[in-house]
């Protein structure tokens, strides 16, 4: 399968629209709230749960604040493991996942663990893929930062908040196939524990790049210490991110859409799931996470329940067939 074929289910894929959850979970009320952001604070899954966790707090959708523990390790494999052998039956307990989430699960990064073994919950809408340099950088262009690669690929370092084979390093790797780098393993990515290490090394000088998504970048972008060169998008966004150029209209065709969301216990009660399944449904469809969606530049996902554990086994499959295309697994 060629490489743009299933990017395109990716992204096509994250702009499936279902229809509201129906199911009613009256008979519970978690006492004590808890989102696991399995990374360290200032990357995406850290921003999933404290502002979902906010955001439901501010709508009455829960009755308490949000307790956001940062576990970080594994490329989220360290939370995953906690979930599934001492948390297993959590009723109160939701954990932030995205597309990198799926790429560790389809690359068998999470050892003896499947992604039958949680419960998947829904979406919250889809970040797209920045790249990114320091803002006094040299590097203008997305093209100028391949063609350094091209010249001497030990001279460039793009780090990202994934683990080496994670989503961020596939966003990367996807762009310099496209814009003709003959052997995209020789492109040097160095993995950080989020995405807020990965800017600092990159604003102390140790890379080159950085590589991640929209949502954790545009703070670091209005404090104007980095500037992205490339927006993995099919096109422009509107309103205060439509000043970033798109990698397709540099001559590279890389999209890169990373779907966020939220995974339960394996053994959470029906009514458990069913609670926060209605809250995440509830919370996606009001005026004012809509508006959190356009300020963070999220793109519409609408999966939740049965319909977004779908969604989540396809990006395995396809990931994993990506994967192996690219050379991170044989």
């Amino acid at each position: 399968m060629q490489i743009s074929t299933i990017r395109r289910g990716l992204v096509a894929a994250a702009f499936v629209v279902c229809a509201p959850l129906a199911a009613s979970a009256q008979d519970f009320t978690p006492e004590n709230p808890e989102c696991i952001a399995p990374a360290n604070p200032g990357g995406g899954w850290d921003f999933t749960c404290r502002q979902v966790g906010k955001s439901l707090q501010d709508l009455g959708l829960i009755p308490s604040t949000m307790q956001v523990v940062n576990l970080s390790g594994g490329g989220g494999g360290v939370a995953f493991a906690e979930v599934v052998n001492k948390r297993n039956d959590d009723d109160d307990l939701i954990v932030a996942a995205s597309s990198a989430t799926a790429t560790r699960l389809a690359q068998n990064a999470f050892p003896g663990n499947t992604m039958d073994q949680v419960r998947w919950i829904g979406a919250v809408g889809a970040d797209y893929g920045v790249i990114a340099v320091a803002d006094d950088s040299e590097i203008q262009t997305l093209p100028e930062l391949m063609d350094a690669i091209k010249e001497d690929p030990t001279s460039v370092s793009i780090g990202g908040g994934s683990a080496v084979g994670g989503w961020d390093h596939l966003k990367v790797l996807i762009a310099a196939q496209e814009a003709g780098v003959e052997d995209v393993r020789n492109v040097k990515y160095i993995a950080f524990a989020g995405g807020g290490e990965a800017v600092t090394q990159l604003l102390a000088g140790s890379l080159q790049a950085f590589t991640g998504d929209l949502s954790e970048a545009r703070g670091f972008v209005e404090s104007g210490d980095i500037r992205v060169i490339a927006l993995l998008a099919p096109e422009r966004l509107e309103g205060e991110f439509s000043g970033f150029a798109t990698a397709r209209e540099q001559g590279i065709d890389a999209i890169g859409a990373n779907w966020r969301g939220f995974y339960g216990p394996g053994n959470m009660s029906d009514a458990a799931y069913d609670y926060w399944v209605e809250q995440i449904d509830t919370l996606y469809d009001s005026p004012e996470w809509k508006a959190v969606m356009e300020a963070n530049g999220l793109a519409p996902l609408d999966l939740q329940g049965e319909e977004f554990e779908q969604f989540v086994a396809e990006s395995v499959q396809n990931i994993e067939e990506l994967s192996r295309e690219i050379g991170i697994l044989q």
